[in-house]
């Protein structure tokens, strides 16, 4: 059988079904994540900012209920990712889908979402070729290219010149590596090695020991938020890098739901990243102080906001096309808003967000918490690595 007839036959007995048994202006939106596992912590990040967003701006959008059905598949896992993504358009006749936390397993839905002509929001899978493989796509995170050559030209600015860089090896860490080495060589810098090291390892002394063996003066990291990330940075000074002055340029490692647990060690690392929870504005701290509200302990990431404007992309779509998937991508081209993290805009070419990123600094505010202190701005920064 083949999947593409097979599926377009299913889905259309199962919309007709569902439209009659369901009320006629409800639209429901899918989300894929990872709700259990090592990784749950993604999928808890996503529901949560979706509470928020829902609080603040109601469950009805011109006349159409929304009504949210999450999806568990456990982790990195195409199949599962599939197999969600075709119950939910099925079964449940989702309009939308949103979520997809790691790179396979939004790429797993691509075919789907043509098949279906349903729109489908990225909350973080951060490959720019993600997009490439459905015109169905829309990011509202960020791309590695996004954030790695804007590190790498602040670094060859301020006293950088040879590096080492380490990143999980999967596609993501590459398109890192790639934009970061390109983009440092190009300011002048010297890159003396590319270190991949495992996407499941926790054990990083060996690659650590190469790094404080090299003579760089700078590490560059990307890992994927999460126990990894965590175990890096923690590394990075009981193996002693930062007590002989390699210093560290990362992203999300110094992610704000395991921050304090860093401790005192994390102060002073710096990272490049598109928010902070303690970004200054208005609106941000507007959205922080709800999330406290209605998940108390919770903190604030870039899980968090890509889920909000997620929704916030979503809510906007079903203004101007209801649930005509074609109509809502192509008035999605082009909107602009202002978020919690700065002003984004949605690229009409490659469809994730243009944005700020921000160079941050650990520190410890007022209350002894310790946050990602921004210290300088990259305005206006698009997906530097789609090449369409």
């Amino acid at each position: 059988m083949k999947l593409s007839k097979l599926t377009l036959c299913l889905m259309a007995s199962a919309f007709s079904i569902t439209g009659a048994a369901a009320r006629a202006d409800t639209i429901k939106v899918g989300v894929i994540a990872t709700f259990s596992g090592p990784n749950a912590i993604w999928g808890k990040q996503f529901r949560e900012a979706i509470d928020v967003y829902v609080a603040q701006h109601g469950d009805e959008v011109a006349g159409h209920k929304v009504e949210f059905v999450y999806k568990d598949v456990g982790g990195p896992n195409a199949d599962a990712s599939k197999a969600a993504a075709q119950e939910l358009l099925v079964r449940e006749g989702v309009k939308y889908l949103a979520g997809f936390d790691f790179t396979p397993n939004a790429v797993a839905v691509a075919p789907l979402t043509k098949q279906a002509k349903v729109p489908a929001v990225i909350f973080n899978a951060a490959t720019s070729s993600i997009n490439k493989q459905s015109e169905f796509f829309l990011r509202t995170s960020f791309t590695l290219t996004q954030i790695a050559q804007p590190a790498a030209e602040w670094a060859a600015k301020n006293g950088s010149k040879k590096v080492v860089s380490a990143v999980s090896d999967y596609n993501p860490g590459i398109d890192a590596e790639t934009a970061f080495s390109a983009s440092f060589e190009r300011n002048g810098g010297t890159v003396l090695e590319k270190i991949r090291m495992p996407l499941q390892t926790n054990d990083f002394a060996p690659f650590l020991q190469r790094i404080k063996s090299s003579g760089a003066d700078t590490v560059f990291t990307f890992l994927p938020v999460g126990p990894a990330t965590f175990a890096f940075t923690k590394a990075y000074n009981e193996n002693g890098l930062k007590a002989a002055g390699i210093s560290f340029l990362g992203g999300g490692e110094t992610d704000e739901t395991t921050l304090n647990a860093l401790g005192d060690q994390a102060i002073g690392l710096v990272t490049a990243y598109h928010y902070s929870d303690v970004h200054d504005s208005p609106l941000n701290k507007s959205f922080v102080k709800k999330l406290q509200e209605l998940h108390p302990g919770s903190r604030a990431n870039m899980a968090s906001i890509g889920a909000y404007d997620g929704v916030e992309l979503i809510y906007r779509m079903i203004k101007a096309a209801g649930s005509d998937g074609a109509k809502a991508i192509e008035a999605a081209k082009g909107m602009e808003w202002e978020s919690p993290r700065g002003p984004v805009k949605m690229d009409p070419v490659t469809r994730t967000v243009v944005q700020n990123v921000y160079l941050r600094r650990v520190e410890k505010d007022a209350d002894g918490k310790l946050v990602n202190r921004e210290f300088a701005t990259v305005p206006n920064v698009p997906d530097l690595g789609f090449n369409p």
